[in-house]
């Protein structure tokens, strides 16, 4: 039985406002949506209001500047959806106070994102610029990384180049087929009918496979295209090498390297929802999937990102230069780090020069080490003089230096990869092609760097 002397504060769910309410009264003054509708408010939109043509007429868009920050608000809290968001401006508090109670639907915010998605991954070096403002980029030491991040594709829909051929002639087979039937039905119809009696169409069973082999056809000569280049590309490099050996006097070592094929391999495949994905092996479930290979390159001072970039290629051999290019085109050829760390995926003789050749001090595994397998001993005494570039790099990172330097190196990028895909709940792409998904990961990326500032608390002071 209730006790009569306990007092309840009072419920009254169905009791109406007496005076309109203000949401922002239901917000911490510090709340992160403030932030994000200052900082949008203090970029140039130019490139994106230049897009819009009032000389037509019709109801009036919605405000870029809130389309703008509606879309970087939900990036930096783990909405992504277009359905999602439009939900969202009706269900949180603070979606309704940075769109002014405005409710923009989902085609309407798809729409938005795709038509301005360059323009919007664009502002990933204001906003870049803006942490190095306010301290947060020191570019001492930076750490290079990838993660496989899946294509919004199948990879159901992929086939193999060798499973191309063999399906187009069982589909080419087919087609002569059910044409040599039609023509047969045609010459019954004929003398049924009388001539020049107009037929039906063409049979839906002949034009599906017609359309299925058309598909085919169009990415065996993708994947052939591609085939030519990377031949061309290989034939480059061993008559460069041929070249090297001929001004040196060296011999060749060994058999004269096999001229490469210009036809693909036959399990070279192609996927038909998003051509332009590969399937690549997930670092953490260890299974294969439809991805794309995404690159980052994050600063030790806040792990800021200072550089990202998308390939199609499953390894990082080939990402250290295209990394850093695009660090020198964000902060400028004055503005690179002077330590770079990296794992063994990066390790080549060619990656080294290159850093080196940059100034950059680098420190790249060669190698990896195996569970339980205990650490190889410091050396000590002068650098011997015969090493080569490996074994170079293997002594650097056994030393007391080298191994306090190359230890930082997880502690700085993976945590972006981490708040990414477990913080933020993004592991699969929205848009398709590699154009599109560089952009968004630029987008996710930049959103990443506006919340370490934010959290900073130094935020005021570059806005203002």
């Amino acid at each position: 039985m209730r006790n009569p002397k306990t007092k309840f504060r009072a419920y009254e769910p169905d009791q109406s406002f007496l005076l309109p309410p203000d949401p922002r009264d239901w917000l911490a003054e510090d709340d992160l949506v403030y932030f994000v509708m200052d900082l949008v408010s203090a970029l140039d939109l130019e490139p994106i209001y230049r897009k819009y043509d009032g000389s037509r007429g019709g109801r009036p868009p919605f405000s870029p500047q809130m389309m703008t920050g509606l879309l970087f608000y939900a990036y930096c809290v783990g909405v992504y959806s277009s359905r999602k968001i439009e939900q969202a401006t009706r269900d949180r508090i603070s979606f309704r106070v940075l769109t002014g109670n405005q409710h923009p639907d989902h085609d309407t915010i798809a729409d938005f994102r795709k038509r301005h998605l360059f323009e919007l991954a664009g502002y990933f070096t204001e906003v870049l610029l803006l942490c190095q403002k306010a301290g947060l980029v020191k570019l001492g030491h930076i750490s290079l990384d990838g993660t496989k991040m899946r294509a919004n594709a199948s990879k159901h829909k992929a086939m193999s180049y060798g499973r191309m051929e063999k399906k187009a002639e069982e589909l080419r087979r087919e087609v002569e087929e059910l044409l040599e039937e039609a023509r047969r039905t045609d010459e019954e119809e004929d003398d049924r009918h009388g001539k020049g009696r107009r037929g039906g169409e063409l049979p839906d069973e002949l034009k599906r496979r017609e359309g299925r082999l058309e598909k085919i056809k169009e990415a065996m000569s993708a994947l052939e295209e591609e085939a030519r280049e990377k031949a061309e590309e290989k034939r480059q490099e061993q008559r460069e090498k041929e070249a090297e050996l001929q001004a040196s006097g060296r011999k060749r070592r060994g058999r004269k390297p096999k001229a490469p094929s210009d036809k693909p391999e036959s399990k070279s495949q192609r996927n038909f929802t998003d051509p332009e994905s590969r399937i690549m092996k997930d670092g953490a479930t260890k299974s294969f999937e439809q991805c794309y290979n995404c690159q980052a390159a994050v600063d030790q001072e806040s792990q800021i990102v200072v550089a990202a970039t998308v390939t199609q290629e499953p390894n990082d051999k080939q990402q250290v230069e295209p990394l850093i290019g695009e660090l020198e085109s964000n902060l400028g050829e004055e503005n690179l780090p002077g330590k770079a760390s990296a794992d063994s995926g990066y390790f080549s003789e060619a990656n080294v020069n290159y850093l080196q050749s940059k100034g950059i001090d680098p420190y790249i595994a060669t190698g990896r080490q195996k569970h339980g397998e205990p650490a190889p001993a410091a050396p000590r005494g002068r650098i011997p003089a015969n090493l080569s570039t490996r074994e170079r790099m293997a002594r650097k990172l056994r030393t007391k230096k080298g191994k306090a330097i190359y230890k930082e190196r997880k502690q700085i990028v993976e945590p972006f990869f981490g708040q990414t895909k477990s913080a933020r709940g993004f592991r699969q792409f929205l848009l398709r092609g590699l154009e599109n998904v560089g952009a968004e990961w630029s987008l996710l990326a930049m959103t990443h760097n506006l919340l370490k500032l934010f959290r900073s608390g130094r935020a005021a002071a570059v806005l203002n």
